[in-house]
């Protein structure tokens, strides 16, 4: 049975992922800050499934905190098959002139800095068995910049960078590693990136119809299955409606 640990899995892309692999009865390390859906989610899962789950509740932002509670998971569970680097978010959506340090920090925090702060600690684990899987949730905006988007669009080229590093680095060691690029997925992220703001996220999705967390875990389930001589360096998937981060058909 294989293992499969999730960074922010306690809603949307990493839920769906999360359901979409104990189908398939993979053991599953569930990771995210908020701790009552966490359980609930396991609890769920343990339910539906004939599979095992972990829950780690910590904050990825804090590599303190990464270590001390992967270092808590029982030795049995530490050689992972699957890393899905799925934490991540936009926050505030202003021109850099009026950008608010705290929504940079955050994204940068967490997008970037906490995808190494786990990425670190899990890959010795497949370098020394000599075999593991990194799939990394970056975004369309990683490949194209769109106004007001600055220190997000940074964060995931930022993404695309490290995917792209990983892949050379781990090379030796026969680890795969892919990115996997979303378009407009209808999740929290719009309701996060407005602050809330209920009216301002909905109005996202208006006129077309946008990708669901499902998509995602289809997606991310077909590239952790290929034959183990095939890797998935990156896909960018997008709805039928977006071509580009700019490009769209709305009605």
């Amino acid at each position: 049975m294989k293992t499969i640990l999730i960074t922010g899995a306690t809603s949307g892309i990493g839920e769906a992922i999360a359901l979409r692999f104990a189908r398939e009865n993979y053991r599953l390390i569930l990771c995210g800050r908020r701790n009552e859906k966490l359980k609930e989610l396991s609890a769920k899962i343990e339910t539906n499934y004939n599979t095992q789950t972990q829950v780690l509740n910590f904050d990825i932002r804090k590599n303190s905190e990464v270590v001390a509670t992967f270092n808590s998971l029982p030795n049995d569970w530490k050689d992972i098959d699957i890393l899905l680097n799925n934490a991540g978010l936009a926050s505030g959506l202003s021109t850099i002139q009026e950008g608010d340090i705290e929504d940079w920090e955050k994204m940068i925090d967490t997008n970037i800095k906490g995808l190494l702060y786990i990425t670190r600690i899990i890959s010795p684990f497949m370098v020394k068995r000599g075999k593991g899987h990194i799939i990394n949730i970056g975004s369309i905006a990683g490949k194209e910049v769109y106004l007001n988007g600055n220190v997000y669009c940074a964060t995931k080229h930022a993404v695309d960078a490290l995917n792209k590093a990983m892949r050379i680095d781990l090379l030796p060691y026969g680890i795969k590693v892919t990115q996997i690029a979303p378009g407009a997925v209808e999740t929290e992220f719009s309701l996060v990136r407005f602050h809330g703001d209920p009216e301002k996220a909905a109005a996202v999705y208006k006129g077309y119809k946008p990708l669901c967390g499902d998509d995602i875990a289809e997606t991310a389930y077909f590239v952790a299955n290929l034959p183990e001589h095939v890797n998935i360096n990156d896909i960018v998937i997008v709805p039928i409606a977006q071509a580009s981060t700019t490009a769209w058909n709305k009605k």
